[in-house]
């Protein structure tokens, strides 16, 4: 490590532990030592010092011997001559500035300088610049879960913690905004010669706070703590580990949390230490001034420190020199960014995925009662597909009367080294939430009974059918690139073609509903979990199977190792089942210590095929919840549109109150809607005869299956003999109902 970031990091660290030694002590002889010291809102203490020590520090007497323990790290200042320090020494005195700083912030609180999170959800409303009514301080723990999930799944790659002060107003701006463009949560702190990157943004009117991912900590340096807290709690909170397992939370950090420091404007011995503390969890620190570089040392996926003087970069102005600022920060973290940039003329997110296009406003319609639209992926040799064609097959809608319809067929081929044969209807379902995300775009349904519409305003803007090979295109590549290297898409309105294709589609439809109804749990030695919602549901854990579907419907076991394919190291992964304890109740001795290990020991072992013993946990996006109705000998589940009251005398809303959270109760269990037609639903417990009331939404729209799954359970009348809300919501109006149809859970075994 360069002599000169080491001496300037080691005098940093000294002269802020002298400082904050001083402002304890008069604190102390203030306030007293049994003073509470608290960051507002957050768990684990002041998080820095209980992660790497396991000390609970909660007041400010409790203060003194943590310092102490800091100040134990530190070694003199090296001085003279050509010095190669043990690089241990610069990452202590980092690691003793960040537990420091974290002390100095506690005692801010005690004396009331320090900023409390506001209650409007870190909406910063007519921020005054210079004013502390711009400051977050530490983030609270309910915004920590509510990011987790995003965090998890990569939607929120990481963050960047940004020091100091930029070139300009308009360079702060860009900065910014190229970091939101990314996805990346965004942390600001530090001044320069007493101006801030905070001040800069609130000059030019950007909104700060939680619903914009940019969270100003403070104007000082040692605000920056919070940033490193944060990454502390992340991982206890997510990672499962606990207070003084230093080890383990900096490795977490270092590959899980993608995250980095950029320092703007000139660099002083304060920051150097900070920084210094930062490596320590695998977080590079960027520079846009000249300092000394410090390449690979085995802490940081790549370099530790880089110096990429701002007025140096190549650009024709400042800001497109801040937009290769930004993507040179991303590159040394090695951050997997997921970004879609659709170049669609609407708008474009995940906030219009539930938009609906009524009829009045309607332009065209594909689908539906009036027309047929289809949509088939399939995967095809690489020298087969051009990347980024784009064809259109057929006329486009300008000439069809507005409130129209037409035939559609929405062709994808694709083609990838890693790309296999079973993700086709994986990706091919994708098309739905991709086209979803333009806004006057409606997308529901899938396969031959895709229904879509387009609205007057969005045409009015000038979309058309090519946009939406331009939406599957990029989103394509945004979400799949590990395993797809070409997309083409081919949009279809000519009738002749529309019918070929079609017939095609179908034949591959016909083919992996085969497939897939001959995949049984027997049939594979290989579950897969899936732990996505362990950042509101630490303990929760999805098993996954081929006759089991996650609880939220999303994932399925071909999802599961689609999933896995792209991303090994994610939320599923693959569990092998080991020996059989019991195939009705579904036991397996792997599955049982995978449970257990993943969920801390909270859950002791799971059933796959009951509800009544062992069931599994559930996390909150369940789309139904079962119980069970003593009463009736039998279960009634109820979806998520379902508003209405059930025989359990609560609705939906209250019911996931006893189902969500990691919870493990007998008798109640969240589950996806089509686990409800598996044979190994509930098969321990009777199936599917022992369900005596169901949501009529489920009724409906699963009629087919429902019917299906009836036929084969011996009873083709069963779901009529099934009760839902339209006839009963109280158990007595449910007992003289299926009283009435002769439902054959009256004649079942008890269920206790």
């Amino acid at each position: 490590m360069s002599k000169y970031i080491a001496s300037s990091a080691i005098q940093g660290a000294h002269e802020l532990i002298h400082r904050v030694d001083k402002q304890l002590q008069e604190t102390i002889a203030k306030h007293g030592p049994e003073t509470k010291v608290e960051f507002t809102n957050t768990a684990y203490y002041l998080p820095i010092i209980f992660g790497m020590t396991g000390v609970e520090v909660a007041t400010l007497g409790e203060m003194v011997p943590a310092l102490e323990y800091c100040r134990d790290l530190l070694q003199p200042v090296p001085s003279g001559g050509l010095w190669t320090p043990y690089l241990g020494t610069t990452l202590d005195a980092g690691m003793a500035t960040l537990m420091a700083e974290e002390i100095l912030m506690g005692i801010g609180f005690v004396n009331s300088t320090q900023p409390e999170p506001y209650d409007w959800e870190g909406s910063y409303i007519s921020p005054v610049p210079g004013s502390d009514k711009c400051l977050n301080g530490p983030i609270d723990d309910i915004q920590l879960r509510a990011w987790g999930i995003q965090l998890v799944d990569g939607r929120m790659p990481g963050f960047a913690a940004v020091i100091g002060c930029a070139k300009s107003n308009e360079v702060a701006v860009q900065i910014v905004r190229e970091l939101q463009r990314r996805n990346i949560l965004v942390f600001l702190s530090g001044n320069v010669n007493g101006r801030s990157v905070i001040q800069q943004l609130m000059e030019e009117g950007v909104e700060l706070g939680y619903d914009t991912y940019t969270v100003p900590f403070g104007t000082n340096t040692e605000s920056t703590s919070y940033a490193l807290g944060f990454a502390t709690r992340s991982a206890l909170t997510f990672g499962g580990l606990k207070g003084g397992q230093p080890k383990e939370i900096l490795e977490y950090n270092e590959h899980r949390t993608f995250a980095f420091a950029l320092a703007l404007g000139p660099i002083d011995d304060l920051k150097y230490a900070t920084a210094a503390g930062a490596i320590n969890y695998g977080f590079p620190a960027i520079a846009d001034t000249r300092i000394p570089n410090i390449f690979p040392s085995g802490l940081t996926l790549y370099e530790a420190v880089v110096s990429l003087p701002f007025d140096e970069i190549e650009g024709q102005d400042d800001i497109e020199r801040a937009d290769r600022l930004v993507q040179r920060c991303i590159e040394v973290r090695g951050v997997k960014i997921k970004i879609t940039e659709v170049p669609v003329p609407v708008p474009y997110g995940s906030a219009f995925e539930g938009e609906r296009v009524r009829r009045a406003d309607m332009r065209i319609e594909f689908g539906g009662k009036q027309s047929r639209a289809f949509e088939y992926l399939h995967m095809v040799p690489l020298d087969e597909v051009e990347d980024h064609k784009i064809e259109i097959i057929g006329p486009g809608f300008e000439d069809v009367p507005e409130e129209g319809a037409m035939d559609l067929g929405i062709l994808v081929k694709v083609a990838g080294r890693k790309m296999q044969e079973d993700f086709e209807p994986v990706l091919e379902r994708q098309i739905h939430y991709f086209t979803n995300g333009a806004s006057g775009v409606q997308h529901i349904g899938q396969r031959d009974i895709a229904w879509i519409r387009v609205s007057k305003a969005a045409a009015e803007k000038g979309f058309n059918l090519k946009h939406f090979g331009e939406i599957l295109y990029a989103r394509m590549h945004a979400d799949f690139g590990a395993i797809l290297d070409k997309v083409q898409v081919t949009i279809i309105t000519d009738p002749e073609e529309h019918a070929k294709w079609l017939e095609k589609a179908r034949v591959a439809y016909d083919f992996r509903n085969r497939r897939l109804a001959d995949m049984t749990d027997e049939s594979v030695d290989t579950f897969y979990s899936c732990t996505l919602c362990q950042s509101f549901a630490p303990n929760h854990v999805c098993m996954i199977s081929p006759e089991r579907l996650g609880l939220c419907g999303a994932y399925n076991w071909l999802d599961c190792r689609a999933s896995y394919e792209i991303n090994p190291t994610g939320p599923n992964q693959p569990v092998e089942k080991g020996n059989c304890q019991d195939p009705v109740k579904g036991y397996w001795d792997n599955i049982t210590k995978f449970v257990q290990d993943t969920s801390h020991g909270m859950v002791e072992q799971v059933s796959m095929y009951s509800i009544m013993e062992y069931p599994m946990t559930s996390c909150g996006c369940f789309e139904c919840i079962m119980m069970i109705v003593p009463e009736a000998n039998g279960f009634m589940t109820v979806s998520r549109e379902d508003p209405s009251m059930t025989p359990a005398g609560m609705t939906f809303s209250t019911l996931a109150g006893t189902a969500g959270g990691g919870l493990q109760t007998p008798g109640v269990m969240g589950h996806g809607k089509f686990f409800i037609t598996s044979k190994k639903f509930i098969k321990a417990d009777g199936g599917l005869k022992r369900m005596v009331w169901m949501s009529s939404f489920l009724k409906e729209s699963m009629a087919e299956e429902l019917k299906e799954a009836a036929i084969r359970e011996g009873d083709p009348d069963l779901i009529d003999k099934i009760a839902d809300e339209r006839v009963a919501t109280t158990v007595e109006e449910l007992l003289a109902y299926i009283e009435e149809k002769g439902h054959p859970a009256l004649t079942m075994p008890p269920l206790f």
